[in-house]
């Protein structure tokens, strides 16, 4: 039986392709990876499969007997994420080429539907890494579908590196638990330093 302790992975957007690219941090002026081991990959696709059915115990354990493939994809997709939303983030269209490598990556483990818990849920056929990529890139390809792109934002903190959606049009951090209450700690030293 797989059993996990809690997360601590900085889960700010509730999308699985923003909060995959959100487990790179800075911390220390020194960029760290939260998935960095087995159990780290295993926590957080298991925090993932609050929002997406499919990541249960069954898709764990093949997880887990196909580990080392697993994560090396994971890895080289979240790499791929990260440079594309970052472009994006600093007011760069989504690339056709993006949006045909995430369209790819889809029809790489096509979905069945299931309903779940009460809720219609997407369960991709074929293998696990294929389909695990495959729910990542549909909420990637979601994202720009939705026009929801538009409000990707990098984080005012010019030391973080976490990636968000701005759906006010006035949000500036990533988190006011993580670097925006920094800057009004901040900000007040300053001033009671005077």
């Amino acid at each position: 039986m797989i059993t996990l302790a809690k997360t601590e992975f900085p889960l700010i957007t509730h999308n699985l392709s923003l909060d995959l690219v959100n487990t790179e941090i800075i911390s220390y002026d020194k960029r760290h990876d939260h998935i960095h081991s087995e159990e780290d990959l295993m926590k957080w696709l298991d925090k993932m499969g609050e929002a997406a059915p499919f990541l249960n115990r069954s898709a764990l354990k093949k997880v887990q007997e196909d580990f080392s493939n697993v994560s090396q994809k994971i890895l080289q997709f979240r790499s791929v994420l990260r440079e594309q939303f970052e472009d994006i983030a600093e007011g760069g269209e989504p690339a056709p080429s993006f949006v045909s490598f995430l369209q790819d990556q889809i029809a790489a483990a096509p979905f069945t539907y299931k309903i779940i818990d009460d809720k219609l849920a997407r369960i991709p056929a074929g293998n696990i890494d294929d389909a695990i990529l495959s729910l990542i890139a549909y909420d990637a390809l979601w994202l720009i579908h939705t026009k929801e792109i538009k409000q990707l934002k990098r984080c005012a903190n010019e030391k973080c590196i976490l990636l968000f959606l701005d759906k006010t049009g006035r949000r500036k951090w990533c988190s006011m638990k993580i670097c925006g209450n920094r800057q009004k700690v901040s900000r007040h030293q300053k001033k009671t330093n005077k």
